[in-house]
């Protein structure tokens, strides 16, 4: 920061945006080259030393790794594209960051400015391409007003509900020399629960029976975590995880009774079900934690509902009840002034959902050679507590979801989209956020073969992270679908995949393969002690695909 009597030196455009990148504690940023942006990469050599600059194998590649690096941080992930076809491609980091409400900042090389709205090479307008899922989206046209733009992405990043923001850069607005002082870092806003809304909350806390606590959304933390614990084991409320949310609260926890979302269990279903005081805490309760919105009917659920979100907009989006706007540390903060409700009914009922909780996670043996439960449970009982597991999407994360236990925040990388192709580079954007914690990131043959050509970024960086590879020769969730609707009709689901091992060795990676559950361990084992990246397959046989873990 410069005083008012300090005279700022000429700097380019690119200049003031990478000076604003260090003034808001950025040491991380991903990239793919492009030539619409050059100014921004001269700019970053000579701050090299104190921002790292990870260069991917593809836009997709980068924008996950970005948002990964927003989740573990709390902080914005920081994404350099390029523009049309890069845009196109970092797309997909965007979306999965506007619905797990992650900050992150996209910035995107542009056309020169004489050259815009004549569709010159690459042009798109950002603003209508990536308005519906972001929280902030323009176009700097005047380098001088870059310290306000860039103080206004920062914040809007990080504040309410946070979520990412995308700014356009023309070429020869960053090549502009200019005289400007920097902006204040951003901070973020915390929200605090209003007294009434307290009062509210306890009151209806105190007459329910069967409460149901299920946390979820963004901006929370380990502290946040911690509190919400206390407060659910002293009040004897079940915590409930929504869609991959399941490293909120540590599953340790007497109070914590399993996930909502795609596969959940029965119990878990049904315990919202019969609730007679329902508590989304940061949860949007979007389609897949809702069953199809079928859990809790909207607008007037049948249970009675206490909704506290950090965005305004969203209190009474789909749902009525007590709606409480507040950011989750904050509103976890406060459970420990309210006054004690358990009593030994409720005391009875965490009980029950906890065992039935637990007997619902524990793997049990089975006759089969190889089986996911087997390998799942192994591993996680094999690494250390704290480990950071990543995946896309596919059959192969219902085992995951179940058979893993998370204990720290933030342990569990998966998008809420949905999104295939996430699990490695969110593997990679872990592991440069917190280098000294085990990475392992999953996937299936379909979902890891659209981000493979990040290992080749993952071994160039020298990072130690298991790829785990789930291989069943098929899509096998849109398969298990085809099978169920259309019988024996099998059309556009089946692959024929390269050979894993010999694919990982060429990018430099140690890498092996396993048919059976008895090479698990010693495979794991040469894979954790090799210094660098590493590959497991996992060669399951075809008919996996139809028989995930029965709910």
């Amino acid at each position: 920061m410069t005083t008012a009597q300090e005279q700022p030196p000429p700097r380019t455009g690119a200049q003031v945006l990478v000076d604003a990148l260090l003034h808001n504690g950025v040491t991380q940023a991903f990239a793919v080259p492009g030539e619409s942006y050059l100014g921004i990469l001269d700019a970053l050599y000579d701050c090299r030393e104190r921002l790292s600059l990870a260069t991917c194998r593809h836009e997709a590649g980068a924008s996950n790794m970005a948002e990964a690096y927003g989740k573990m941080t709390g902080m914005p992930g920081i994404c350099f594209v390029t523009r049309g076809p890069g845009a196109s491609h970092a797309s997909i980091g965007v979306h999965t960051a506007h619905q797990d409400s992650t900050p992150m900042i996209l910035f995107i090389g542009q056309v020169a400015r004489d050259m815009r709205e004549r569709e010159a090479f690459q042009e798109i307008d950002y603003r209508q391409m990536f308005g519906p899922v972001a929280k902030w989206v323009t176009e700097v046209d005047d380098a001088k007003r870059l310290p306000e733009m860039l103080a206004r992405a920062f914040q809007t990043a990080i504040s309410g509900r946070p979520g990412p923001v995308v700014m356009s850069l023309p070429e020869d607005m960053l090549d502009e020399t200019v005289t400007v002082s920097d902006a204040a870092p951003a901070s973020r806003l915390p929200i605090a629960p209003h007294g009434s809304s307290l009062a509210s909350f306890s009151e209806a806390l105190g007459a329910a029976q069967r409460p149901v606590l299920i946390v979820g959304g963004g901006g929370w933390s380990q502290q946040a975590g911690n509190d919400v614990r206390r407060f659910a084991e002293a009040h004897q409320v079940p915590i409930l995880a929504s869609f991959r949310c399941q490293d909120f609260v540590d599953n340790d926890s007497h109070a914590y009774v399993g996930r909502l979302g795609l596969g959940a269990s029965a119990q878990a279903n049904e315990l919202v079900k019969q609730s007679d005081l329902v508590i989304a805490l940061g949860a949007r309760l979007g389609e897949a934690t809702t069953q199809g919105y079928t859990l809790l009917t909207p607008p007037n659920p049948e249970q009675p509902l206490v909704h506290i979100h950090a965005d305004s907009r969203e209190l009474g989006r789909v749902y009525q009840g007590i709606l409480i706007n507040a950011t989750s540390p904050e509103f976890a903060e406060t459970l420990s002034s309210l006054p004690h409700t358990g009593n030994d009914s409720r005391a009875a009922y965490l009980s029950a959902a906890r065992q039935a909780y637990e007997s619902y996670a524990h793997a049990e043996p089975t006759q089969d050679k190889l089986d996911l439960q087997t390998v799942v449970s192994s591993i996680g009982k094999a690494l250390p507590r704290d480990t950071i597991y990543s995946n896309g999407a596919g059959n192969y994360t219902l085992w995951l979801q179940r058979y893993l236990n998370f204990h720290t925040f933030r342990s569990q990388l998966a998008p809420t989209s949905g999104a295939m192709g996430y699990g490695i580079p969110a593997a990679i954007g872990a592991k440069l956020a917190y280098p000294q914690r085990t990475v392992v990131a999953f996937g299936g043959d379909g979902c890891a073969l659209m981000s493979i050509q990040e290992l080749a970024t993952a071994n160039m960086l020298g990072l130690q992270i298991l790829f785990v590879v789930v291989n069943n020769g098929s899509y096998g969730t849109i398969r298990m679908h085809q099978e169920r609707r259309f019988p024996g009709r099998v059309s556009g689901t089946e692959l024929d995949n390269p050979d894993f091992v010999a694919l990982a060795k060429g990018f430099g990676l140690h890498a092996e393969a396993i048919d059976d559950n008895a090479q698990l361990s010693e495979a794991l084992s040469r894979c954790q002690c090799h210094d660098g990246p590493s590959l497991l397959e996992i060669r399951l046989t075809g008919a996996a695909y139809a028989t995930p873990p029965k709910p």
